[in-house]
């Protein structure tokens, strides 16, 4: 099955706790983070890591505290996160990475029957993208232990009805063996 692994917006602002819009319990996965990059760079599978890239007086900013502005360090991928070639970034100045136009484009290009998506935040960017990536009609996983909320409750929420839309909850190591033993047959 061709598989596609989705990094959404796991960024300095984001994820560590000084950032300018920490994700509570953000920090605590990057090495998850880590790990399922540096996994899709060893077994080839293609990386896109979403990331917000906004303007200093961005419109977003009239709901949310300015964050990943562009240029700055908080806008930048925790270094661990980065694997080199074959990492595609993805920019988008909202939530939903399906406002960049040339993201479906390259979801064509990728011929993806899978994406595994693991990232910041539940609630926000993660739910667009897994929406989104659901409609494309391809299965769609989350990696529960590599995500993290806003507010629990709403991640919560999100990952209750992700599962009765028919999508797939898994964690690092049960994605790690379900590959590695798909490709033992």
């Amino acid at each position: 099955m061709n598989t596609v692994f989705v990094d959404v917006d796991t960024q300095i602002d984001f994820v560590f706790p000084a950032g300018a819009l920490y994700v509570p319990g953000a920090a605590r996965l990057l090495p998850a983070i880590a790990r399922l990059n540096h996994f899709a760079a060893a077994h080839g599978i293609p990386l896109i890591s979403t990331t917000d890239a906004h303007s200093e007086e961005d419109p977003e900013f009239r709901q949310w505290p300015p964050h990943c502005v562009a240029g700055t360090t908080g806008q930048l991928k925790p270094a661990e996160t980065l694997v080199g070639a074959g990492q595609i970034i993805v920019e988008k100045q909202v939530l939903d990475v399906f406002s960049n136009p040339d993201f479906p484009v390259l979801l064509e290009s990728l011929a993806a029957e899978r994406y595994v998506v693991y990232g910041v935040a539940t609630e926000y960017c993660v739910r667009c993208a897994i929406t989104g990536l659901a409609a494309t009609g391809k299965a769609v996983t989350l990696v529960t232990d590599a995500i993290a909320a806003v507010n629990p409750k709403d991640g919560a929420r999100t990952l209750t009805e992700f599962a009765a839309r028919g999508g797939t909850l898994t964690t690092v190591s049960q994605l790690e063996t379900e590959w590695l033993s798909s490709r033992v047959r």
